[in-house]
């Protein structure tokens, strides 16, 4: 692993425990050439996935902006990131466990406004605005009575 201080090749391992999640590995490092001490993190990738925009060309997974699409869509909302990470790998799970290579960019979209649905209803409606391409104030409206709905009847069955 590089050092991300001085670009030395030979850093060494100190002390290495399951993260938090449990989903990776927690690694603490130090650089003998300049002290310097960092973590790094290392995950399972059971396989190389693809993703299939809109417009038929595909790109490779990255986990990294499914975390920023969860992290935007709950700015400034009263969610932990644990919460996030649990949903994220919740997610990535599914999908390289779903036998397919290649993966719709609206499947991805689709699991990221479920996964929201439960998190917080402010960032499931600002994804959904997004992701649906609301144009309308009427947009809003509908989805917002659409949770309304959803609130009431779970409600209900309590």
């Amino acid at each position: 692993m590089r050092c991300p201080f001085c670009g030395s090749d030979d850093t060494q391992v100190k002390d290495s425990r399951p993260a938090e999640d449990n989903t990776s590995i927690r690694r603490r490092r130090i650089c003998p050439d300049c002290g310097g001490r960092f973590t790094t993190f290392e995950r399972v990738q059971l396989r190389e996935l693809m993703v299939v925009k809109k417009t038929g060309r595909k790109a490779v997974f990255d986990r990294n902006k499914l975390v920023r699409s969860f992290q935007i869509a709950l700015r400034k909302r009263p969610v932990d990131a644990e919460r996030i990470e649990r949903a994220v790998s919740g997610i990535v799970r599914r999908l390289e466990s779903s036998g397919e290579v290649e993966i719709s960019s609206e499947q991805i979209g689709l699991q990221v406004l479920e996964a929201l649905k439960g998190l917080d209803d402010v960032g499931f409606v600002r994804y959904a605005s997004v992701y649906r391409d609301f144009s309308h104030a009427e947009d809003f409206e509908n989805l917002i009575n659409e949770i309304s709905a959803r609130i009431s009847r779970d409600n209900a069955i309590e």
